[in-house]
């Protein structure tokens, strides 16, 4: 015969009382959440005070709902996407250097563009090349190259082609794979925006290459590799 694990009847009721309050639309009052759960009044006051106390529940409009400790466990259990916590350091980059800011990533393999935050005031400009074809031909592309080992870079290098594309790819491919801590991709009097873009550890070096256009349009990207 298996013998039966010992459970703590307080915990229980502990937990029978987070699942009432998580069901609930509203908050639910002490009286309330005794009827759901079947538990004396004087009983569910104790539980409550203490899950209260320890941040499990919090007391709201004369009820209670669940605390910051219940959230901060659900958003361990899904933690947010990559997209989701860059894109605060994507905003902040917009409205301090007014200019559409990109995020890409390199992703088995291939530069993907991930995220753009842009407004009116600085719009979103398109990429005049394919980022998955020509990549190694922007700024954005640069930066995301430069931060790959040796292997890495050759490893992408062999599978892409390096076509002309008017000059610019030679303008900037060895500065912008192998040395430059931001990569710049300028258009001179074409009606193009020019572009910069960095690795995040260099973010702060973006203000200073943008600033030093002589063009109005500017684009920045901030790449995660």
């Amino acid at each position: 015969m298996t013998a039966q694990p010992t459970l703590i009847v307080s915990v229980q009721r502990a937990l029978h009382l987070l699942d009432a309050v998580g069901s609930s639309e509203r908050p639910m009052t002490a009286k309330a959440l005794a009827r759901a759960t079947g538990e004396k009044l004087p009983t569910t006051y104790h539980l409550l005070r203490t899950l209260v106390h320890e941040g499990y529940l919090s007391r709201r409009d004369g009820g209670y709902v669940l605390g910051e400790r219940v959230s901060s466990l659900s958003a361990r259990l899904h933690p947010p996407s990559l997209r989701e916590r860059a894109r605060p350091a994507l905003a902040g980059l917009h409205d301090t250097l007014r200019a559409a800011s990109y995020l890409v990533l390199y992703r088995d393999g291939e530069l993907e563009l991930v995220d753009v935050v842009d407004s009116p005031a600085a719009p979103r400009v398109d990429l005049w090349v394919d980022l998955t074809a020509s990549g190694h031909a922007t700024a954005l592309g640069k930066a995301v190259l430069s931060a790959l080992d040796e292997d890495g870079r050759r490893d992408y290098l062999a599978r892409h082609e390096l076509a002309d594309l008017g000059g610019r790819l030679g303008a900037g491919l060895g500065r912008g794979l192998d040395s430059a801590d931001v990569a710049d991709d300028r258009h001179g009097d074409e009606p193009v925006a020019d572009c910069v873009a960095t690795d995040d550890d260099d973010v702060r070096r973006l203000d200073h290459r943008i600033r030093g256009f002589d063009r109005a349009d500017q684009t920045l990207g901030l790449n995660h590799s």
